[in-house]
């Protein structure tokens, strides 16, 4: 399973970034997909999930700002990022659950400017 991220960049805050994750199979062979952060100094965090069945959660950090959604004929996950704050700061990664195993794409840097 590959899992190729794209999208981050630099942006200011109150600003928008859309992030893609193209994955290698079909996006319904895994139970969910998400998105995770990492920030300097800080432990990886759940950022947004969507499941199989559609059902999508977010932090709280990032509710109402944030959005997840996925294209099935595609393959692709996405996260829509809108009201973008200096402390969304981070390296976020693209996720996929089979069972009990996780896989990750590279990273891709978000910085969000003040």
């Amino acid at each position: 399973v590959q899992l190729q991220a794209s999208g981050g960049g630099l942006a200011r805050a109150g600003g928008s970034l859309r992030l893609s994750c193209a994955a290698s199979g079909a996006i319904f062979s895994f139970n969910a997909m998400g998105w995770y952060r990492q920030a300097p100094g800080k432990q990886r965090e759940l950022v947004a999930i969507i499941t199989k069945g559609g059902s999508s959660d977010y932090a709280d950090s990032v509710k109402g700002r944030f959005t997840i959604s996925r294209d099935t004929a595609q393959n692709m996950v996405y996260l829509q990022m809108n009201s973008l704050k200096p402390e969304d700061t981070a390296v976020y990664y693209c996720n996929a659950k089979r069972s009990v195993v996780n896989y990750w794409g590279r990273g891709t840097q978000v910085t969000v400017s003040s």
